[in-house]
């Protein structure tokens, strides 16, 4: 990490200030507060357009009086938002410089939701196109003013670039963007007429003629369309960084998500793992009223932040503590679903992200705005900032998240999962592009159905982005339908290498530019695999019928999305389908490694229906593979993940979801030589233990966790 700064043992605090909530006449009350209760970060959100009231004319009193009552009381500050609310001045004077969305639509300043204050636009993004060179230099004289005020300041501890960084797909189509895209273009093509060639235009005569897609679909040019947004945004992002860090080399730079990298493609993009690599440290935003407090949602956004930094330090840099209202997103569903915020909700959600990996935790609110429609949201303190059953149970995890005594504890991280999921962005932005007339989300039932089959029972499946997978043995493909050349080759030597490889169906069915290949399996992952295709469905609409076997137990496994079948070449059956007998898994030996490819999406039929066949079709692909899981857990319903300190040494994070306590057994496989140490120091006492061998017997309190040291751990 970057930084000149000594951050807490665990940074735990909240957002506090959002021009203009809470009131003034509060805040001395409420840092004193905070810090009584063992808070020690704040978020502000440093907000260009409630600062630069007119054009080089600074309002710095607010958030003045918030960093000298951080120093006052110990409190830490991360400098947040910035530049994505406008000055409405700013809007004005450079509207031809608007965002533009592709029917031509430009963008107004608007109210934002989060703050109840205006300059801001649709997304993250803002209103104003940094594509133009007035808006970037009038947004980077405000940076400027902003890092050279606060830097040396004793509360600063760094800035968070970018709140919640997902890149819209719906902008910017303005003349500026278009012009930089024309300039990607001509740097990835060479020439014109190797554009026509590639984009099957054909008549292209000049670059001014070539402009951003006003339709959306799995063609050339949308492809790159919605690849160089991508890497504009994030070009964006690294220049916010570079800025910053050529004032100030001092201070940390931060950023946060939304774990959107595998569910977020339709209403905004995400690469979480591109995200992370710019900051030092990344972050995530993870609102169970918003997603539902299914547990094996939350462990998702956890394990995909954890992937995607990379070994850097995250943070949970948005965890609810406190109700949701009359957001769209809760309305219709109980209470319990985390839409009313009961203190134990809050104590599982945290150990969660704990167990995780997650070494920071911040809440969307200390205290709840008092405008819009965010009114009471959020916030484990009250409407007026007074103490609640909540704000005690923040309160009693900060102080012991920050007891030297947990120290090592919290300086150990997950180990290793027992398989990995394997992440491809090219393949998520193909099926965008395919799917988004039928307003399918295959992509993501698929690759969610596969994490939550692994989670269900009790395995460890970690995001891998295809970049990562030498650090794998094992990796499981949900959504294979689009690979280009060059990963096609680097996945075919990893297998090569000794790598195994379990794949749902239609791998690589469309290649480069999104042609879909002659032969099929595409790219030569028919020798890969051992078959070649006999015959394809693609009719998602009617997959509800597809079922396969695997065994001789006569269980089928539900299928989903598209079919193909096989004719073995060189590869062995594996099993059949019930509509016809057609061949639908073929297990193959490629080089030094293996392959198992089944012709549907089990992982889709997985998140469809919960089929307890899918599940032990997984099972035993898990068994071919010779994984067995670290940890087997008689229950189900409660998670256990182990975290490794640099020392070698070993702890167990056991977590109960459930309203109701559990008693159950954990048995620990010879993977990490947990048999040979004892479960000894209690680290978060949410439960009873008693060890027999290699199996631990405990008791978990309801919504609520007990973490133990694994004494006498070998090196």
């Amino acid at each position: 990490m970057t930084t000149g700064r000594t951050l807490p043992q665990l940074p735990y605090g909240a957002v506090y200030f959002r021009k203009s909530n809470p009131p003034r006449d509060d805040w001395e009350r409420d840092y004193a507060i905070a810090q009584e209760d063992g808070m020690n970060f704040n978020r502000h959100w440093f907000m260009w357009g409630a600062i630069e009231v007119a054009p080089g004319v600074y309002d710095w009193e607010d958030y003045d009086r918030q960093m000298d009552l951080a120093t006052g009381h110990g409190i830490q500050t991360i400098i947040a938002e910035m530049i994505t609310s406008v000055p409405e001045w700013a809007a004005e004077a450079y509207s031809h410089a608007v965002h533009v969305k592709a029917d031509g639509t430009a963008l107004r300043t608007q109210m934002g939701v989060s703050s109840a204050t205006g300059g801001f636009g649709e997304g993250s993004q803002g209103v104003l196109c940094l594509d133009c060179a007035e808006v970037k230099e009038a947004a980077g004289r405000f940076l400027r003013e902003l890092v050279l005020r606060y830097k040396d300041h004793p509360a600063t501890a760094g800035y968070d670039i970018w709140n919640e960084c997902n890149y819209s797909p719906h902008v910017c189509h303005c003349r500026y963007t278009n012009a930089k895209f024309r300039s990607w273009l001509q740097t990835k093509y060479g020439g014109l007429q190797a554009l026509n060639r590639a984009w099957n235009r054909y008549s292209y005569t000049s670059w001014e003629q070539v402009r951003s897609p006003r339709q959306t679909g799995p063609y050339p040019e949308c492809i790159d369309w919605v690849q160089f947004t991508k890497d504009n945004f994030y070009e964006h992002m690294q220049w916010r960084v570079e800025l910053i860090r050529s004032l100030d080399d001092r201070n940390l730079i931060a950023a946060h998500g939304i774990a959107g990298s595998i569910g977020a493609m339709a209403s905004m993009g995400a690469d979480d793992w591109l995200a992370a690599s710019k900051v030092d440290v990344y972050g995530f935003t993870w609102v169970a009223s918003r997603k539902g407090s299914e547990p094996w949602k939350q462990w998702h956004a956890v394990d995909l932040t954890r992937a995607a930094s990379r070994g850097k330090t995250f943070w949970h840099a948005e965890a609810q503590g406190g109700p949701l209202w009359l957001q769209p997103q809760v309305i219709g569903r109980p209470k319990e679903d985390g839409r009313v915020t009961e203190p134990e909700d809050m104590r599982v959600w945290q150990m969660i992200s704990f167990a995780g990996g997650a070494r920071g935790l911040l809440f969307p609110r200390w205290r709840p705005l008092l405008d819009g429609p965010l009114f009471g949201a959020f916030g484990p303190y009250a409407m007026d900032g007074s103490r609640t059953d909540r704000s005690a149970m923040a309160g009693a995890i900060a102080k012991w998240a920050n007891d030297p005594e947990q120290r090592k504890l919290l300086e150990a991280v997950p180990v290793q999962g027992d398989i990995g999921i394997l992440v491809v962005p090219e393949t998520q932005i193909f099926d965008y592009l395919l799917n988004r007339e039928g307003k399918l989300e295959l992509y993501t039932q698929a690759m969610w159905g596969a994490y939550r089959c692994f989670f269900d029972q009790g395995v460890q499946a970690d995001w891998v982005h295809i970049d990562d997978i030498a650090k794998y043995r094992v990796l499981y493909w949900p959504y294979p339908i689009m690979l280009g050349s060059v990963y096609a080759e680097a996945l075919k030597q990893w297998v090569a290498a000794g790598g195994t490889l379990i794949s749902e169906g239609c791998p690589a069915y469309f290649g480069d530019r999104g042609s879909a290949g002659a032969k099929q399996p595409n790219h030569g992952f028919d020798a890969v695999f051992g078959a070649v295709e006999a015959d394809v469905e693609f009719m998602p609409d009617r997959a509800d019928g597809i079922a396969f076997d695997f065994d001789e137990s006569g269980l089928l496994a539900v299928g989903g999305g598209f079919r193909q079948s096989y004719r073995p070449a060189g590869g062995i059956p594996w099993g059949q389908y019930r509509q016809d007998g057609g061949t639908a898994v073929v297990e193959h030996k490629y080089g030094q490694g293996r392959t198992l490819l089944a012709g549907t999406f089990p992982s889709i039929g997985y998140f469809q229906s919960g089929s307890p066949s899918n599940k032990a079709f997984i099972a035993k692909a898990l068994a071919w593979a010779g994984i067995t899981p670290y940890m087997r857990l008689s229950d189900a319903s409660v998670q256990a993940r182990f975290s490794r300190h640099a020392d070698g040494s070993l702890f167990v994070w056991v977590v109960n979801p459930d309203r109701s306590q559990k008693s159950l057994e954990i048995r620990f496989s010879d993977a990490l030589q947990p048999g040979q140490s004892r479960a000894g120091r209690v680290y978060w006492d949410g439960g009873t233990f008693m060890q027999e061998g290699s199996a631990l017997h405990v008791t978990v309190r309801g919504r609520d966790a007990l973490v133990l040291g694994m004494d006498g751990t070998p090196d």
